[in-house]
């Protein structure tokens, strides 16, 4: 299965393939992509979109408070609790990310 988001990846979009590999899809094929060009892709290439918060659509995205490895973790009933304590850290390092851009971006 092809699975698709957007270029420049950070923390959950780093996270969010090794997940998918690991515990989903051995096999994924994963395809990186300028934000404008995303659904459009997707569509054309039948990849399944991951962590596009810009488009309603994407199912597997931010949830409120949780990234987007917690909603993979949510929809494919990974139960693991090392997963989940995973998941916790992955969250935590994707809003420092965040944070720290947007600090950088006022200066």
């Amino acid at each position: 299965m092809k699975w698709i988001t957007r270029s420049n990846a950070k923390v959950d979009r780093v996270a969010c393939p090794w997940l998918i590999l690991r515990f989903i899809d051995a096999r994924a094929e994963f395809l990186f992509v300028a934000e404008d060009q995303l659904l459009e892709t997707a569509r054309r290439e039948g990849a399944i979109p991951f962590d596009a918060t810009r488009f309603p659509e994407v199912k597997l995205n931010h949830r409120g408070e949780r990234c987007t490895f917690e909603a993979i973790l949510e929809d494919y009933k990974l139960n693991d609790p090392a997963l989940r304590r995973l998941s916790l850290i992955v969250r935590g390092a994707d809003e420092a990310v965040s944070l720290e851009l947007s600090a950088l971006r006022q200066v």
